[in-house]
C-alpha cells in the first residue's frame, strides 16, 4: 500500500469505531508514529497532512526535528530519562510518559528556565504486566498530589500500553480501564483543571482503544509503514 492508502484505510477504520461507539470523528487525534522510517518518510508523512508526530529516542529524533520541527506538532512518547528532559522540554509539545517524580523535577527545571508549561501524560501499567513501564493504578491519584508543586507541568491526561494481543478485543478491559481511572480521579482528586486525554491505542489494537475513549492513537507501520515497504 503507499502512504495514501495507508492513510485512508487506517481513516476509515477510526470513522467506523467512533460510529460504532457513539463518538465524533474530530474527538480522535492521530499521532504518526515516524521512529522506524527514515527522514524521507518523516517528510513525506507530513506533506501528507500527518502533521502530529511522535517519536521514542531524542538521538533518533533529532535529525527529523530538526528538518522538520515548525512543520509538525510532536509528541515524545518513549521512556523519558531524567537527564534527557533537557533535550525534550521546549521542542516536544507533548510528553506521553511522565511516571516518576524524578522526572517531573527535570521537566520542571528545564521548563521553568524556557518559562514554559508543558502538557504531559501520567504514564499508568493499566495491565500490570512487570515488562510495561508506568504507575500503579493506586499510585496515580498521589502522585497527582505530588505534581501539585510543578507550576510548568500541566497533567492533561492518562497514556498506557495494552500488551499486544493476537485478537485486539483481549486488550479492551486495559483501556477501559484507564478511562474510567481518568474518570474517577477527576471526581476525586482536586485538581485544577479536568484530565481530558487518554493516549492510549496503537497499530494493533487502536479501533478497540476508540471504542474506549482514546483522545490519541500511536499509529506506526499501519500508518507511515517501515523501511523497506
Amino acid at each position: 500500500m503507499t502512504l495514501e492508502q495507508r492513510i485512508q484505510d487506517v481513516e476509515a477504520r477510526i470513522q467506523a469505531a467512533c460510529e460504532r461507539s457513539g463518538r465524533k470523528r474530530q474527538e480522535v487525534n492521530v499521532i504518526a508514529v515516524t521512529k522506524y522510517v527514515s527522514l524521507e518518510a518523516t517528510g513525506a508523512a507530513i506533506r501528507a497532512g500527518l502533521t502530529q508526530i511522535g517519536e521514542n529516542r531524542w538521538q533518533d529524533a533529532e535529525v527529523k526535528w530538526r528538518a522538520y520541527q515548525d512543520e509538525a506538532v510532536w509528541h515524545f512518547i518513549g521512556s523519558l530519562q531524567s537527564n534527557k528532559a533537557k533535550e525534550v522540554v521546549g521542542r516536544f509539545a507533548y510528553i506521553h510518559s511522565v511516571d516518576r517524580i524524578s522526572l517531573a523535577k527535570a521537566i520542571e527545571k528545564q521548563a521553568s528556565e524556557l518559562e514554559l508549561k508543558v502538557p504531559c501524560f501520567i504514564q499508568v501499567n493499566i495491565s500490570g504486566e512487570q515488562s510495561k513501564q508506568g504507575l500503579a493504578p493506586e499510585e496515580v491519584a498521589p502522585f497527582l498530589e505530588q505534581l501539585k508543586q510543578y507550576a510548568h507541568i500541566r497533567p492533561i491526561g492518562l497514556m498506557t500500553m495494552a500488551p499486544f494481543e493476537a485478537e485486539p478485543e483481549q486488550t479492551r478491559p486495559v483501556f477501559r480501564g484507564l478511562r474510567l481511572l481518568r474518570d474517577e480521579l477527576n471526581r476525586t482528586v482536586g485538581l485544577n483543571e479536568p484530565l481530558t486525554e487518554l493516549s492510549m491505542g496503537m497499530s494493533n489494537d487502536f479501533e478497540v482503544a476508540i471504542e474506549e475513549g482514546a483522545t490519541w492513537v500511536r499509529l506506526g507501520s499501519i500508518l507511515v509503514g517501515k523501511e523497506g515497504e
